[in-house]
């Protein structure tokens, strides 16, 4: 029978209740004191459906999710992005019986327009018991971006989220013991998902900066590109004691990996590709293949074909579906799941060419360029506008507009003004360039390689 996420975690609380479970800036839990906070926070939560947070880096956020992924509570995993607007339509589709953050960031949620009550770790816990989740139980109702800026609300179960955890322990190397370094914000999947998997090995899971987690001899890290950059800039190290850095998000270059290896020279280097709705799908060790566009060998048990040039993926791993008014719907077709990325098969090896929507993948968070294009020509005096990822030495790639205008067009600062009220942050371009006109095919399609050398070629920069 598949042990779900808390069975693991509580079977380590009984295992070793005196181990450092979390270090965080604020504070240092064992396993004991742990278990013993998400009990009593799972029976504050029993009789409620879902639950929505708004994680930090923090032991509470924590407590929080394994309390409810405990009682059988789907997490409504907010984040710091969110506009107002997103915020008002993700509380309206997940209905969540409570709203809960650390307090200090109730004020965050209250500038979002939140007017209810928000709840934290401390306020939710009482006496009695909960409710257990089963396999079948949602665990995750996540936020992905829409091509309209509508946001997309993914429902991952217990039962997927349990099979990720066997890949991570038959791929990677954590057990009791080990330091797993969790540097990045929990409202992130890929960092909410490192610490559940390092709580679940018995490890101590470090929620502080990067620096200060090396520093104590971190001995694996979850990580992105950005941070893995950050690292080496930071002047750390050498750094022996990590032996497994787990990277995800957009395409990690070699010239990247080579500089973090110099830093952690006993790492070795792992970076996967997945996606919400798809989880892990395959991953390369090392410095990656020469070939850029390889994303690594299959994870066992998970199959992918191609068709029609789109990557088509199964496994015992993938979302439920989508969370809207009619309720989970357009989850796998068969089994089958694509999220639109290019590609092709060869054996067990896979190769992308880019995602078919065009999608940009900035540092791991996803950026629509129509909701980019929109923001733009919403303003008077703008008539065209064109956004497409350019290369980013640290996100890997970020958006950049060009824009047409006519009349009485906007200013300079008008424009970026009214880009900070409307887009959330990843969102913002790096770079708004007026041109003449866009840059078309002979079928009148925008032509992408044209428009991105003219912005190479002029460089003019968001001013924040």
């Amino acid at each position: 029978m598949t042990e779900l996420p808390a069975e693991r975690i509580a079977r380590r609380a009984a295992e070793n209740p005196g181990a450092v479970a979390i270090v965080s800036a604020r504070e240092t839990v064992d396993y004991g004191r742990f278990w013993s906070r998400v009990a009593r926070t799972a029976a504050g939560l029993d009789g409620m459906d879902r639950v929505a947070v708004l994680p930090t880096s923090d032991v509470g956020s924590l407590v929080v999710v394994t309390a409810a992924m405990h009682a059988g509570v789907s997490v409504v995993l907010l984040h710091r992005h969110l506009l107002p607007a997103q915020l008002t339509r993700v509380l309206e589709l997940a209905k969540p019986g409570a709203v809960v953050a650390a307090p200090h960031q109730h004020r965050r949620l209250r500038r979002l327009g939140f007017e209810g009550t928000v709840e934290t770790a401390a306020t939710l816990e009482s006496d009695g018991t909960s409710a257990r989740a089963h396999p079948g139980s949602e665990l995750l109702v996540g936020i992905t971006s829409g091509t309209t800026g509508e946001p997309k609300l993914f429902v991952r179960n217990q039962r997927s989220w349990a099979t990720t955890l066997d890949r991570s322990d038959t791929t990677f190397d954590i057990c009791g013991g080990d330091r797993v370094s969790v540097p990045g914000v929990l409202d992130h999947t890929h960092f909410l998902y490192g610490a559940i998997h390092g709580l679940s090995r018995g490890a101590t899971v470090d929620l502080r900066p990067v620096t200060q987690s090396l520093g104590d001899a971190a001995t694996h890290l979850y990580s992105v590109p950005t941070i893995a950059w950050d690292v080496v800039r930071s002047g750390i190290g050498p750094v022996d004691s990590v032996r497994e850095v787990l990277s995800s998000a957009a395409r990690w270059p070699r010239t990247g990996r080579e500089a973090l290896q110099d830093v952690l020279p006993n790492a070795s280097l792992v970076h996967f590709y997945g996606a919400s709705e798809l989880s892990f799908v395959s991953y390369d060790r090392g410095l990656g293949a020469a070939d850029e566009h390889s994303a690594g060998e299959l994870f066992d048990g998970v199959d992918a074909e191609i068709r029609e040039g789109l990557v088509h993926v199964r496994s015992d791993m993938l979302f439920d579906g989508y969370l809207t008014e009619d309720g989970v719907v357009n989850g796998p077709d068969d089994g089958w799941m694509t999220v639109g990325d290019r590609g092709r098969v060869v054996g067990s090896s896979l190769h992308l060419f880019g995602r078919d929507s065009d999608t940009v993948i900035r540092a791991g968070l996803n950026v629509e360029p129509a909701a980019v294009e929109a923001a733009l020509t919403a303003l008077p005096g703008i008539s065209e506008a064109a956004c497409i990822g350019v290369p980013d030495a640290r996100m890997g790639e970020a958006p950049a507009a060009a824009i047409v205008v006519h009349g009485d067009a906007p200013s300079t600062a008008e424009i970026w003004r009214h880009l900070r009220a409307t887009l959330p942050s990843p969102s913002m371009p790096v770079q708004v360039l007026v041109v003449d006109s866009l840059p078309r095919t002979p079928r009148g399609k925008l032509d992408r390689p044209a428009l991105a050398a003219t912005l190479a070629g002029s460089r003019n920069p968001n001013p924040g």
